[in-house]
Order: C-alpha cells, then sequence, then structure tokens
C-alpha cells in the first residue's frame, strides 16, 4: 500500500495520464491447500475470507499497521486527484467446496451463508471455485452491504469492481436484475454513489449478461475487450464483428 503511494509511484502514475488505479483483491485472502502443497500461493487474491481487513501481506507496516497505511495509500492518491476502485469477490469465500476446510461461514451458519443443493451436503457453485455465497439470504446480504460500506465509509475507496457479479444476481436459480443484491444498493444513499462496475458472468446456466446491468452499473465488456486485444495483434476480419457484437 505504502509503494502504491510513494511519490516515484505517484508521479509514474500521473506522467501516464491515470486518473483511477483498480486494485487487485486486498481483502485478507487464503492459500488453497493444493497451492499449499506445491509451495505457492494464491497471489491473485481470489480467495476471500475477511471482508473487512485489508491484507496484511500488503503491508509495508505488516499486520498492525494495515488499516492506517491503506487508509494512508488512499488519501496520498485522493490528494493526486487519483481514484482508488477496488477489485472485489463476494461470490464464493476461501472456505472451498464441501469437502475444504473450515475457516469461518461454514462453521457459523453453513445454509446460511453457502448455496447448498437438494443434497443438503454439497454445495451449488456457480463460481468454479467450490462454493457460492447465498445472497439471497439476508444475514449474507448484510454481510456484504456492511463490507462494501465499510470501505468506502473507513478506508475512503470511491468503487468496486464485483467478481462474477452475476452469481450475486440469482434470487434462486436465475440470473434476476430486480434481485435482492440490485435492490438493496440501488437504494443505499452511500453505495449508490460510489463507482459500480459488474464483470457480468458466472459459471451456471445463464450467466453471461452483459448489457442487462440495472441502472448506475457499469460493465466488463468481454467480447469488446477480446476483439479490440486480437485487433492490437493484428489479427485480420475483425469488422463485421465490431459491428455485430460491440
Amino acid at each position: 500500500y505504502a509503494g502504491l503511494a510513494s511519490p516515484a509511484a505517484i508521479e509514474h502514475l500521473l506522467r501516464l495520464g491515470v486518473t483511477a488505479v483498480e486494485l487487485l483483491p486486498v481483502h485478507y485472502h487464503s492459500d488453497e491447500e493444493f497451492l499449499v502443497q506445491r509451495g505457492r500461493v494464491n497471489y491473485w487474491g481470489y480467495n476471500t475470507l475477511g471482508f473487512f481487513a485489508p491484507d496484511p501481506r500488503y503491508a509495508a507496516s505488516g499486520m498492525d499497521g494495515a488499516v492506517a497505511e491503506f487508509q494512508a495509500m488512499v488519501r496520498q492518491l485522493h490528494a493526486a486527484g487519483i481514484e482508488v476502485i477496488l477489485d472485489v469477490v463476494y461470490n464464493h469465500t476461501g472456505e472451498g467446496g464441501a469437502d475444504g476446510p473450515t475457516l469461518s461461514f461454514r462453521g457459523i451458519d453453513n445454509a446460511a451463508y453457502y448455496r447448498l443443493a437438494d443434497d443438503r451436503s454439497r454445495y451449488v457453485d456457480y463460481t468454479g471455485c467450490g462454493n457460492s455465497l447465498n445472497v439471497a439470504h439476508p444475514r449474507t446480504l448484510q454481510l456484504i452491504m456492511d463490507s462494501l460500506r465499510h470501505w468506502v465509509q473507513e478506508m475512503g475507496v470511491d468503487g468496486f469492481r464485483f467478481d462474477l457479479a452475476s452469481a450475486l444476481a440469482r434470487e434462486l436459480h436465475d440470473v434476476d436484475k430486480l434481485s435482492a443484491f440490485f435492490d438493496i444498493i440501488l437504494q443505499d444513499p452511500i453505495l449508490s454513489q460510489v463507482k459500480l462496475i459488474a464483470e457480468p458472468w458466472d459459471l451456471g446456466s445463464g450467466g453471461y449478461q452483459v448489457g442487462n446491468f440495472p441502472h448506475l452499473w457499469s460493465e466488463w465488456n468481454g467480447r469488446y475487450r477480446d476483439t479490440i486485444r486480437r485487433f492490437w495483434a493484428g489479427d485480420g476480419g475483425l469488422i463485421s464483428e465490431v459491428a455485430t457484437r460491440l
């Protein structure tokens, strides 16, 4: 955190014309067992365990100073005219599948926090990560909302990019743009004023929802991204794809 807000880093960002930085997940996360067994770590951070805590592994000041260092980073970036957006993972947790470790939510109330299959010993997995948070449950939805408000009010961030956002919009099974998750954010006096960016898909049926997110939401556009990347790589025959898909 301190490194990103250092004078040299900020000078470099400003020289590039950067007006906002989006951080890969900085919520406290755990490393999957199969990675640990191979002597590796989940360095991308998409395996959240603590939705209110900045990961101390990214703090030069260590665990005791992580919160203050993160807040100072945000203040310094803001002073330079640079916004801070967090990539957040509320679609699953680091507890993995039904055979994963019991670290937090599974031990508190498994049926409230996770989507369970007809066989209640198994999980519904829209994420490809072993579990899906049960956003249809009021306590799980409250957890997400409290976490989002915490990062805006206490930590000072300017918005969020929601990983696999379609998974958050599933009331029963289908993606629903009128879901409680969207409604409560749009009605919230704090969260309705920040930047909301969806990764508009998950791995479930009907999960690709580009163009279908409600008012106030921006979206990643996978087709646009892939087509433009192919264009800059020198691929030909893209005119029809740009005209019909973007």
